[in-house]
């Protein structure tokens, strides 16, 4: 068994003296490991660092074998990250993200926005809202999606600033006047597809985010919030945005 495709390296882990497991994710074979022989060496550290795009040939005598990896360098990013904590955040987040789901199984719209992402870790700004449409994305990948395209109460498409924290849909801001103190706040800037307009907008954003996430995927599963969502809040928070309450998590 064999394959090859473009890939964007989440991690690595030592295997005996020289080897490592590297860990990528690819648009049609989802996240995959495999065992690089030689990972350690001076030649391939530098390859085989989290936000690299590279060419991964994989091969195993049968499927369900880890298999080996042969990998080749296609854009070297890791020298340009490690400057920023909130790059090297970023990355370890969205490779957090990635393994709550299951191994080999393709989810090609995350991997493109991974992709995208990584192509912005040079601007914290623009990537942590590339972030909060990754983390959208995962949800409804894992079956939780959000509705924030129309009014639940009257299928209004504009005018659009709550999200009920029951159902995860948008409510108009007449429709939610009575009940405001108990929905979320939604930010214009996911309502209507439209950019981050400022650093209040991202905060709130990812508090909507988190809410969804510690409710339906962490608390369920007994696992914590991973420490580079905080990394990566309090990072920006240093460059003026700033980290959200979380009223999951103190609920």
């Amino acid at each position: 068994m064999e394959w090859r495709e473009e890939a964007i390296v989440l991690g690595v882990r030592r295997h005996g003296e020289t080897s490592v497991i590297a860990e990528v994710m690819t648009r049609g074979r989802g996240r995959h490991l495999g065992i690089v022989r030689g990972g350690r060496s001076r030649r391939q550290q530098p390859v085989l660092q989290p936000g690299n795009s590279v060419e991964a040939s994989w091969r195993a005598r049968l499927d369900e074998h880890m298999g080996t990896f042969l990998i080749e360098p296609v854009t070297l990013r890791a020298a340009s990250l490690i400057e920023s904590a909130a790059a090297l955040n970023a990355i370890q987040l969205a490779a957090a993200h990635l393994r709550l789901l299951p191994e080999r199984d393709p989810h090609p719209r995350l991997y493109d926005g991974l992709s995208v992402i990584v192509e912005h870790l040079d601007a914290p700004h623009k990537a942590a809202a590339l972030m909060l449409r990754f983390e959208i994305a995962l949800l409804e990948e894992l079956g939780f999606g959000l509705d924030l395209a129309r009014c639940a109460a009257t299928g209004q498409r504009h005018d659009l600033v709550y999200v009920s924290p029951r159902t995860g849909r948008a409510v108009s801001r007449e429709a939610g006047a009575p009940w405001h103190d108990r929905l979320l706040p939604l930010p214009q800037f996911l309502a209507e597809e439209g950019s981050a307009e400022d650093a209040g907008a991202l905060a709130q954003a990812f508090q909507l985010t988190g809410y969804f996430l510690a409710r339906n995927v962490f608390t369920p599963r007994g696992i914590k919030e991973p420490d580079a969502r905080h990394g990566l809040l309090a990072a920006l928070g240093r460059g003026g945005v700033r980290p959200p309450r979380n009223p999951a998590a103190e609920g």
